[in-house]
């Protein structure tokens, strides 16, 4: 069996899951009569305590749909450097919007406001307009940090008022689970938040965007336009119904069994704080074959760094395979 630690997204929906699918009340999304769709972005809107959500097929959808909100092209956004938005989404912001990224500095993705308020541009007509800040959180590539409400509270305080805040929550169920943090204590600092349901919660697809009713109505003209415009979508979204019911069991145990792999792969355990693992290696393209030789899927992030997630596919035996592995590869 092949244990895989490449990415969060599971391989196989819960058997609850399935028979939701093939039970899903449907309709067509695109004239927003979906009635499962509808079911779920008014859970999820109200689990995080605003008034309105939009159903996305993925998460970078969704992100690129919150910097289309508030971009015009021209407009610079400011983005942590690590982040997912500035390095994995095909340079959306150029592309998509016409607008630039200025990146910041921060301590394992906590923004601090003395690094982030001088890159925010003065009224000069020479300059670009900073139109929107985004905050990762949980930060993927400092290894699943989790950004504390009060760092991003300061933060949305130094701002100008015309600068909003995006958070790119792909994974901030696992922000919620690590720091007893309410959800709603996090939407309320920003404009929009995106999560992601088929990371911590394991649903086979989808995202949602989290906002104001008259930002929510124009995400969804955007999301047409980005041709995220579905029809009997709802056979998805069902999937999310249930793992709102019951997808947040095992977030604790995806954290505890990230800090067991840490200390086999040279990481200190106190610096795992959620559910992924990232270690230094001299050649991680070898490090990530010699591992997939032992029947453990990794992924390498760069020419000496690997990335393992933990996940509901992920039990004790795959972390005790990857131990056995690690024993032999990593403690040589």
């Amino acid at each position: 069996m092949i244990s895989d630690f490449r990415s969060d997204t599971v391989t196989r929906p819960t058997a609850a899951m399935r028979r939701a699918m093939a039970e899903a009340e449907v309709g067509d999304d695109v004239f927003g009569d979906d009635p499962t769709v509808a079911r779920l972005e008014e859970r999820i809107a109200e689990r995080f305590g605003r008034p309105a959500s939009l159903y996305c097929p993925t998460g970078t959808m969704a992100n690129q749909i919150a910097l289309g909100l508030s971009l015009r092209p021209g407009d610079e956004v400011l983005m942590e450097e690590r982040s997912h938005t500035y390095h994995h989404e095909v340079g959306g912001a150029a592309r998509l919007w016409g607008a630039q990224a200025r990146l910041y500095p921060s301590v394992r993705g906590v923004p601090d406001p003395k690094s982030v308020l001088p890159l925010v541009r003065t009224d000069d007509i020479h300059l670009p307009r900073t139109r929107l800040c985004i905050v990762e959180n949980t930060n993927n590539f400092h290894g699943g940090s989790v950004v504390p409400v009060a760092a991003i509270a300061a933060l949305r305080a130094a701002l100008p008022p015309g600068v909003p805040l995006h958070i790119d929550g792909a994974r901030l169920w696992n922000a919620h689970v690590a720091s007893g943090s309410p959800l709603p204590d996090y939407a309320h600092l920003a404009r929009t938040v995106m999560v992601s349901l088929s990371k911590g919660l394991g649903c086979p697809a989808g995202s949602m965007l989290i906002g104001d009713r008259a930002d929510i109505a124009e995400a969804r003209r955007l999301r047409k336009l980005l041709g995220g415009g579905m029809r009997q979508v709802g056979v998805l979204a069902a999937t999310g119904l249930v793992a709102l019911d019951n997808g947040f069991d095992h977030l604790r145990a995806d954290h505890a069994r990230a800090k067991r792999l840490a200390a086999a792969f040279r990481v200190d355990p106190a610096t795992v704080e959620t559910n992924i693992v990232i270690a230094e290696v001299k050649d991680a393209a070898a490090v990530e074959q010699r591992f997939k030789e032992e029947g453990v899927l990794l992924l390498a992030i760069g020419p000496s760094r690997i990335r393992l997630v933990t996940h509901r596919d992920v039990g004790d035996a795959e972390v005790e395979r990857a131990l056995a592995a690690a024993s032999r590869i990593i403690g040589r």
